[in-house]
Protein backbone atom coordinates (compact mmCIF):
# COMPACT_ATOMS: atom_id res chain seq x y z
CA UNK A 1 0.00 0.00 0.00
CA UNK A 2 1.73 3.28 -0.94
CA UNK A 3 2.28 5.74 1.77
CA UNK A 4 -0.56 8.49 2.43
CA UNK A 5 0.63 11.62 1.22
CA UNK A 6 -2.20 14.42 2.11
CA UNK A 7 -2.52 14.68 -1.49
CA UNK A 8 -6.07 14.51 -3.20
CA UNK A 9 -5.06 13.78 -6.77
CA UNK A 10 -5.56 10.63 -8.44
CA UNK A 11 -2.38 9.23 -10.73
CA UNK A 12 -4.36 10.21 -13.71
CA UNK A 13 -4.35 13.88 -12.23
CA UNK A 14 -0.86 13.63 -11.08
CA UNK A 15 0.55 12.62 -14.90
CA UNK A 16 -1.57 15.17 -16.16
CA UNK A 17 -0.49 18.02 -14.31
CA UNK A 18 3.20 16.42 -14.58
CA UNK A 19 2.55 16.74 -18.41
CA UNK A 20 1.34 20.60 -18.35
CA UNK A 21 3.73 21.76 -16.39
CA UNK A 22 6.90 19.82 -18.62
CA UNK A 23 5.80 22.22 -21.36
CA UNK A 24 7.47 25.12 -22.80
CA UNK A 25 6.03 27.06 -21.48
CA UNK A 26 4.55 25.39 -18.46
CA UNK A 27 0.71 25.36 -18.26
CA UNK A 28 0.30 26.06 -14.53
CA UNK A 29 -2.77 24.99 -13.07
CA UNK A 30 -3.27 29.16 -11.73
CA UNK A 31 -2.34 30.60 -15.17
CA UNK A 32 0.76 32.00 -13.52
CA UNK A 33 3.91 32.39 -15.67
CA UNK A 34 6.85 30.51 -14.20
CA UNK A 35 8.32 33.35 -12.38
CA UNK A 36 5.48 34.95 -11.09
CA UNK A 37 4.31 34.73 -7.25
CA UNK A 38 0.93 33.92 -6.11
CA UNK A 39 -0.65 37.20 -4.64
CA UNK A 40 -0.51 37.99 -0.60
CA UNK A 41 -1.35 39.79 2.06
CA UNK A 42 1.48 41.88 3.60
CA UNK A 43 1.62 44.63 6.66
CA UNK A 44 3.96 45.77 8.64
CA UNK A 45 3.78 47.69 12.11
CA UNK A 46 0.91 44.93 13.52
CA UNK A 47 2.10 44.32 16.71
CA UNK A 48 2.66 47.63 19.16
CA UNK A 49 4.83 46.39 22.17
CA UNK A 50 7.63 45.53 19.19
CA UNK A 51 10.52 47.24 17.35
CA UNK A 52 9.40 45.93 14.41
CA UNK A 53 6.66 43.54 13.06
CA UNK A 54 5.31 42.05 9.93
CA UNK A 55 2.20 39.18 8.57
CA UNK A 56 1.73 37.73 5.35
CA UNK A 57 -0.62 35.89 4.60
CA UNK A 58 -0.73 33.07 1.52
CA UNK A 59 -3.51 32.32 -1.00
CA UNK A 60 -3.76 28.77 0.80
CA UNK A 61 -4.70 30.53 3.90
CA UNK A 62 -1.13 29.80 5.52
CA UNK A 63 -0.66 32.81 7.66
CA UNK A 64 2.41 33.95 9.84
CA UNK A 65 3.48 36.84 11.75
CA UNK A 66 6.61 37.90 13.10
CA UNK A 67 7.96 40.44 15.94
CA UNK A 68 11.28 41.64 16.49
CA UNK A 69 12.07 43.05 20.36
CA UNK A 70 15.19 44.40 20.94
CA UNK A 71 16.78 45.04 24.33
CA UNK A 72 20.15 46.63 26.10
CA UNK A 73 23.04 44.00 27.25
CA UNK A 74 26.04 44.54 28.83
CA UNK A 75 28.84 42.52 26.48
CA UNK A 76 30.39 40.27 28.23
CA UNK A 77 34.52 40.06 28.41
CA UNK A 78 36.35 37.41 26.57
CA UNK A 79 35.91 33.97 28.44
CA UNK A 80 32.95 35.73 29.87
CA UNK A 81 29.45 34.04 30.45
CA UNK A 82 26.31 36.37 29.98
CA UNK A 83 23.63 35.10 32.62
CA UNK A 84 20.02 35.85 32.44
CA UNK A 85 17.45 34.83 34.31
CA UNK A 86 19.37 31.50 35.36
CA UNK A 87 19.99 30.54 31.90
CA UNK A 88 23.00 30.88 29.87
CA UNK A 89 23.20 32.61 26.05
CA UNK A 90 21.43 31.14 23.35
CA UNK A 91 23.05 32.09 20.51
CA UNK A 92 21.99 30.43 16.93
CA UNK A 93 23.80 29.59 13.74
CA UNK A 94 27.52 28.73 12.98
CA UNK A 95 30.29 29.81 16.06
CA UNK A 96 26.74 31.35 18.23
CA UNK A 97 28.61 33.19 20.58
CA UNK A 98 32.28 33.83 18.72
CA UNK A 99 34.06 36.96 18.96
CA UNK A 100 34.25 38.55 15.33
CA UNK A 101 38.23 40.40 14.77
CA UNK A 102 37.72 44.22 14.21
CA UNK A 103 38.42 45.51 10.58
CA UNK A 104 39.30 48.41 9.91
CA UNK A 105 37.11 50.42 6.85
CA UNK A 106 36.38 53.45 5.72
CA UNK A 107 32.94 55.21 5.64
CA UNK A 108 32.09 57.96 3.21
CA UNK A 109 33.51 60.60 5.23
CA UNK A 110 37.34 59.20 5.06
CA UNK A 111 36.43 58.21 8.85
CA UNK A 112 38.19 55.17 10.00
CA UNK A 113 35.08 52.26 11.57
CA UNK A 114 35.53 49.23 12.94
CA UNK A 115 33.64 46.52 11.34
CA UNK A 116 33.29 42.76 12.36
CA UNK A 117 31.79 43.95 16.34
CA UNK A 118 28.91 42.25 16.40
CA UNK A 119 28.63 37.68 17.69
CA UNK A 120 26.39 35.40 16.57
CA UNK A 121 24.66 35.09 19.96
CA UNK A 122 23.64 38.79 19.75
CA UNK A 123 20.71 37.48 17.98
CA UNK A 124 17.51 34.98 19.25
CA UNK A 125 15.18 33.60 16.85
CA UNK A 126 12.56 31.27 17.00
CA UNK A 127 12.92 28.72 14.34
CA UNK A 128 16.38 28.26 12.54
CA UNK A 129 16.29 30.53 9.10
CA UNK A 130 18.99 29.76 6.68
CA UNK A 131 21.95 32.34 5.98
CA UNK A 132 20.23 35.05 8.58
CA UNK A 133 23.12 35.14 10.63
CA UNK A 134 25.28 35.35 7.59
CA UNK A 135 24.59 38.92 7.56
CA UNK A 136 27.40 40.08 9.41
CA UNK A 137 26.09 43.96 9.26
CA UNK A 138 23.22 42.75 11.04
CA UNK A 139 25.32 41.77 13.68
CA UNK A 140 27.81 45.10 13.38
CA UNK A 141 24.32 47.35 13.84
CA UNK A 142 23.68 45.73 16.93
CA UNK A 143 27.19 47.60 18.29
CA UNK A 144 26.42 50.51 21.06
CA UNK A 145 29.61 51.08 22.57
CA UNK A 146 32.70 48.51 24.13
CA UNK A 147 30.52 47.98 27.44
CA UNK A 148 26.90 47.55 25.56
CA UNK A 149 25.09 45.89 22.89
CA UNK A 150 21.38 45.26 21.60
CA UNK A 151 20.21 41.99 21.89
CA UNK A 152 17.29 40.78 19.14
CA UNK A 153 14.73 38.45 19.70
CA UNK A 154 12.88 37.21 16.62
CA UNK A 155 9.60 36.01 17.61
CA UNK A 156 8.00 33.88 14.46
CA UNK A 157 4.12 32.26 14.68
CA UNK A 158 2.78 30.23 11.98
CA UNK A 159 -1.06 30.42 12.27
CA UNK A 160 -2.48 27.92 10.17
CA UNK A 161 -1.68 23.95 8.78
CA UNK A 162 0.77 24.71 6.00
CA UNK A 163 -0.28 23.57 2.99
CA UNK A 164 2.76 23.71 1.15
CA UNK A 165 6.76 24.30 2.31
CA UNK A 166 6.48 26.90 5.36
CA UNK A 167 9.99 28.34 4.62
CA UNK A 168 9.86 30.57 1.90
CA UNK A 169 6.54 32.04 4.03
CA UNK A 170 8.40 32.43 7.45
CA UNK A 171 11.43 33.72 5.59
CA UNK A 172 9.75 36.70 3.87
CA UNK A 173 7.66 37.77 7.01
CA UNK A 174 10.98 37.62 9.07
CA UNK A 175 12.64 40.06 6.44
CA UNK A 176 9.52 42.07 6.52
CA UNK A 177 9.74 42.89 10.29
CA UNK A 178 13.33 43.55 9.59
CA UNK A 179 12.88 45.73 7.23
CA UNK A 180 10.61 47.65 10.32
CA UNK A 181 12.59 47.53 12.82
CA UNK A 182 13.48 50.30 14.48
CA UNK A 183 16.51 50.96 17.82
CA UNK A 184 15.90 54.08 19.89
CA UNK A 185 18.59 56.99 19.06
CA UNK A 186 21.86 56.97 20.79
CA UNK A 187 22.64 59.88 22.62
CA UNK A 188 25.11 59.26 25.27
CA UNK A 189 28.48 58.95 24.03
CA UNK A 190 32.00 56.66 23.56
CA UNK A 191 31.74 54.08 26.78
CA UNK A 192 28.94 55.43 29.01
CA UNK A 193 25.85 53.74 29.54
CA UNK A 194 23.69 54.10 26.89
CA UNK A 195 21.04 56.64 27.08
CA UNK A 196 18.28 56.82 24.52
CA UNK A 197 16.28 59.50 23.12
CA UNK A 198 12.92 58.59 23.97
CA UNK A 199 11.33 60.80 20.80
CA UNK A 200 10.19 57.26 18.71
CA UNK A 201 10.11 59.92 15.89
CA UNK A 202 13.82 60.23 16.07
CA UNK A 203 14.48 56.02 16.19
CA UNK A 204 16.84 55.22 13.43
CA UNK A 205 15.90 52.13 11.17
CA UNK A 206 17.57 48.90 11.27
CA UNK A 207 17.90 48.36 7.69
CA UNK A 208 18.44 52.12 6.21
CA UNK A 209 16.01 52.46 3.70
CA UNK A 210 18.59 54.61 1.36
CA UNK A 211 22.19 53.27 1.23
CA UNK A 212 25.45 55.33 0.49
CA UNK A 213 27.01 53.69 -2.31
CA UNK A 214 29.94 55.08 -1.19
CA UNK A 215 30.33 53.61 2.43
CA UNK A 216 31.24 50.49 2.27
CA UNK A 217 30.45 50.44 6.57
CA UNK A 218 26.64 49.23 5.22
CA UNK A 219 27.62 46.87 2.05
CA UNK A 220 26.72 43.97 4.27
CA UNK A 221 23.43 44.60 5.13
CA UNK A 222 21.62 46.83 2.70
CA UNK A 223 18.58 44.44 3.33
CA UNK A 224 18.03 41.29 5.14
CA UNK A 225 18.32 37.61 3.74
CA UNK A 226 15.10 35.87 1.60
CA UNK A 227 14.54 32.55 0.87
CA UNK A 228 12.65 31.25 -1.91
CA UNK A 229 11.33 27.91 -2.87
CA UNK A 230 12.20 26.67 -6.91
CA UNK A 231 11.02 23.37 -8.48
CA UNK A 232 11.88 21.78 -11.52
CA UNK A 233 9.15 19.53 -13.37
CA UNK A 234 10.87 18.32 -16.50
CA UNK A 235 12.74 21.12 -18.03
CA UNK A 236 11.12 23.91 -16.69
CA UNK A 237 11.69 25.56 -13.78
CA UNK A 238 9.15 27.19 -11.63
CA UNK A 239 8.97 29.47 -8.67
CA UNK A 240 6.54 29.92 -5.29
CA UNK A 241 5.00 26.39 -6.32
CA UNK A 242 1.87 25.60 -4.87
CA UNK A 243 0.66 22.18 -3.19
CA UNK A 244 -0.79 20.54 -6.38
CA UNK A 245 2.53 21.63 -8.01
CA UNK A 246 5.12 20.07 -5.54
CA UNK A 247 2.94 16.97 -6.05
CA UNK A 248 4.72 16.27 -9.29
CA UNK A 249 8.12 18.16 -8.65
CA UNK A 250 11.05 16.36 -9.58
CA UNK A 251 13.31 18.42 -7.65
CA UNK A 252 12.93 21.54 -5.33
CA UNK A 253 15.46 23.74 -3.74
CA UNK A 254 15.15 26.45 -0.96
CA UNK A 255 17.08 29.03 -2.27
CA UNK A 256 18.91 32.12 0.38
CA UNK A 257 20.55 35.26 -1.28
CA UNK A 258 21.13 38.17 0.32
CA UNK A 259 22.06 41.61 -1.29
CA UNK A 260 25.33 42.80 -1.45
CA UNK A 261 27.05 46.19 -2.87
CA UNK A 262 30.20 45.82 -5.41
CA UNK A 263 33.35 45.81 -4.01
CA UNK A 264 34.37 49.70 -5.49
CA UNK A 265 33.03 51.54 -3.27
CA UNK A 266 34.23 54.54 -4.78
CA UNK A 267 31.69 53.95 -7.75
CA UNK A 268 28.96 56.21 -7.60
CA UNK A 269 27.22 54.80 -11.34
CA UNK A 270 24.25 53.06 -12.02
CA UNK A 271 26.05 50.37 -13.02
CA UNK A 272 27.22 49.95 -9.64
CA UNK A 273 24.23 49.36 -7.71
CA UNK A 274 23.22 46.35 -5.61
CA UNK A 275 23.80 42.83 -6.43
CA UNK A 276 22.66 39.06 -5.43
CA UNK A 277 24.75 36.70 -4.05
CA UNK A 278 24.14 33.04 -3.11
CA UNK A 279 24.85 32.68 0.56
CA UNK A 280 22.47 28.86 1.18
CA UNK A 281 21.21 26.04 -0.47
CA UNK A 282 19.28 23.47 0.52
CA UNK A 283 17.62 20.28 -0.92
CA UNK A 284 13.94 19.75 -0.23
CA UNK A 285 12.69 16.25 -0.72
CA UNK A 286 9.35 16.58 -2.63
CA UNK A 287 5.72 14.43 -1.94
CA UNK A 288 5.98 13.21 -4.91
CA UNK A 289 8.44 10.93 -4.44
CA UNK A 290 5.76 9.20 -1.91
CA UNK A 291 2.96 9.08 -4.55
CA UNK A 292 1.79 6.26 -5.43
CA UNK A 293 2.46 4.63 -8.64
CA UNK A 294 -0.61 4.31 -11.50
CA UNK A 295 -0.70 1.26 -13.29
CA UNK A 296 -3.53 -0.18 -15.55
CA UNK A 297 -6.51 -2.10 -13.78
CA UNK A 298 -5.38 -5.31 -15.25
CA UNK A 299 -2.38 -4.93 -12.98
CA UNK A 300 -4.62 -4.35 -9.37
CA UNK A 301 -4.13 -6.81 -7.46
CA UNK A 302 -7.29 -6.88 -5.75
CA UNK A 303 -9.86 -7.25 -9.15
CA UNK A 304 -7.04 -9.32 -11.29
CA UNK A 305 -6.01 -12.72 -10.80
CA UNK A 306 -4.14 -15.05 -13.11
CA UNK A 307 -5.85 -18.74 -13.86
CA UNK A 308 -3.88 -21.59 -14.68
CA UNK A 309 -3.41 -21.40 -18.04
CA UNK A 310 -1.49 -17.44 -17.26
CA UNK A 311 -4.59 -15.53 -19.01
CA UNK A 312 -5.82 -12.36 -16.58
CA UNK A 313 -9.76 -12.31 -15.15
CA UNK A 314 -12.13 -11.43 -12.89
CA UNK A 315 -11.18 -13.02 -9.33
CA UNK A 316 -13.40 -16.55 -8.70
CA UNK A 317 -13.84 -19.73 -6.73
CA UNK A 318 -12.01 -21.34 -9.76
CA UNK A 319 -9.00 -18.81 -10.01
CA UNK A 320 -5.88 -17.69 -7.47
CA UNK A 321 -4.53 -14.39 -6.39
CA UNK A 322 -1.27 -13.44 -8.57
CA UNK A 323 2.17 -13.69 -5.76
CA UNK A 324 3.49 -9.88 -5.47
CA UNK A 325 6.47 -11.31 -6.99
CA UNK A 326 4.15 -11.87 -10.14
CA UNK A 327 2.64 -8.69 -9.75
CA UNK A 328 5.98 -7.15 -9.76
CA UNK A 329 7.16 -8.57 -12.51
CA UNK A 330 4.34 -7.59 -14.89
CA UNK A 331 4.80 -3.92 -13.41
CA UNK A 332 8.39 -3.54 -14.25
CA UNK A 333 7.87 -5.38 -17.82
CA UNK A 334 4.53 -3.25 -18.32
CA UNK A 335 6.50 0.32 -16.38
CA UNK A 336 6.19 2.13 -19.74
CA UNK A 337 2.49 1.47 -19.87
CA UNK A 338 2.05 3.37 -16.10
CA UNK A 339 -0.31 6.15 -15.60
CA UNK A 340 2.07 7.96 -13.44
CA UNK A 341 5.60 7.07 -12.74
CA UNK A 342 6.93 9.11 -9.30
CA UNK A 343 10.13 10.96 -10.22
CA UNK A 344 13.17 9.53 -9.19
CA UNK A 345 16.79 10.69 -8.75
CA UNK A 346 18.12 14.42 -8.20
CA UNK A 347 18.88 17.53 -10.25
CA UNK A 348 22.13 18.09 -12.83
CA UNK A 349 24.03 20.77 -11.58
CA UNK A 350 23.61 22.44 -15.12
CA UNK A 351 20.02 22.72 -13.92
CA UNK A 352 20.68 24.27 -10.15
CA UNK A 353 22.95 26.66 -12.03
CA UNK A 354 19.54 27.62 -14.50
CA UNK A 355 17.66 27.91 -11.06
CA UNK A 356 20.40 30.32 -9.36
CA UNK A 357 20.72 32.76 -12.19
CA UNK A 358 17.28 32.87 -12.25
CA UNK A 359 17.46 34.48 -9.02
CA UNK A 360 20.54 36.45 -8.12
CA UNK A 361 20.70 38.25 -11.66
CA UNK A 362 20.18 41.38 -12.18
CA UNK A 363 15.80 42.38 -12.19
CA UNK A 364 15.94 38.44 -11.83
CA UNK A 365 13.54 36.96 -9.69
CA UNK A 366 15.12 37.94 -5.86
CA UNK A 367 15.42 41.46 -7.08
CA UNK A 368 11.47 41.87 -8.09
CA UNK A 369 10.61 40.03 -4.48
CA UNK A 370 12.64 42.36 -2.90
CA UNK A 371 11.38 45.16 -4.34
CA UNK A 372 7.94 44.23 -3.51
CA UNK A 373 8.81 43.87 -0.24
CA UNK A 374 10.33 47.42 0.39
CA UNK A 375 7.26 48.34 -1.27
CA UNK A 376 4.92 47.43 1.38
CA UNK A 377 7.58 48.48 4.04
CA UNK A 378 7.00 52.03 2.83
Amino acid sequence: MAPYTGIPLSPAELSYLHTSLSQDPPIRPDGRSPTQFRPLVAETDILPSTNGSARICFPDGTEAIVGVKAEVEKTRAAGQDVIRGGEGVLGLGRGGGRDVDDEEMEDGEGNAVKSGRGRDEWVEIAIELPALLADAGLKDTLWINNRFHWRLYIDILLLSQPLSYPLPLLSLTTHLALLSTRLPALISEQDEDPLFNDDWEASTPLYPRHTNPSSSVQQHHIKPPITLLVMTVGPAILFDPSADELAVADAVLALSVAQQLPTDATSKSSDQAPSFKLIALRTVDPPSRLTAGGVPNTLNTTTTTTTSSGTSGTMGSSQKKPTAGEVLAIRERDQGTSVWRPPRGGVSRAVVGRMIKAVVERGGVGWEVMEGLAGVET
